[in-house]
């Protein structure tokens, strides 16, 4: 079994001051194997925080990053291949059609996106897609109110088990949700 965090659209310090505490909480070094980044981290700290968690870190260049991450990264993990991007390229950003073209395009299983800065989590045309949100809550122009979220993914063979962490009403809410390959 491989433990992923998935994480994006910080924006620190310019949308967001830092990750929630009560994350912070969670996120300890030695129990995540690999962390997949969505992109606008946008300030090395924070890099290097998700590099103290583990040394596996994964990210899609955001709009706002700077140009030493690559645009998308394709993973072979277990049984499944699974492809991150930031999603600021799409257009329309976030659409279902949209999102399945890029999934057949980049030939993955498991799309992982962000930029809308909402969670979403959903299983379409045989392939499973997450965007984990804003582990800030950072605001954007299409989610002002954005819920503090980020996914915890446990991958064994063809089965992905995504743990979703959101804060709302500062309480920290999990929900689950389950993929299978057929």
């Amino acid at each position: 079994m491989t433990l992923i965090l998935v994480v994006g659209d910080m924006h620190i310090p310019q949308r967001a001051a830092d990750i929630p505490g009560k994350f912070r909480k969670l996120l300890v070094p030695g129990k995540i194997d690999q962390i997949l980044c969505t992109g606008n981290l946008t300030d090395r700290a924070t890099y290097e925080y998700l590099r103290n968690i583990t040394p596996q870190v994964h990210v899609a260049r955001g709009e706002y990053d700077d140009r030493t991450f690559p645009i998308s990264v394709r993973l072979e993990e277990q049984e499944l291949t699974v492809g991150l991007v930031n999603g600021h390229l799409m257009v329309p950003g976030g659409d279902v059609d949209t999102l399945a073209a890029t999934a057949r395009l980049m030939d993955v299983d498991v799309l992982v996106t962000g930029n809308t800065h909402r969670f979403e989590a959903y299983e379409e045309q045989g392939r499973f897609f997450i965007n984990p949100g804003s582990i800030t809550g950072a605001y954007s122009p299409l989610e002002m109110q954005s819920i503090p979220s980020f996914v915890l993914m446990e991958v064994k063979l063809r089965h992905v088990v995504a743990y979703v962490y959101q804060l709302v009403n500062d309480e920290v809410v999990v929900d689950r949700i389950e993929y299978k390959k057929e």
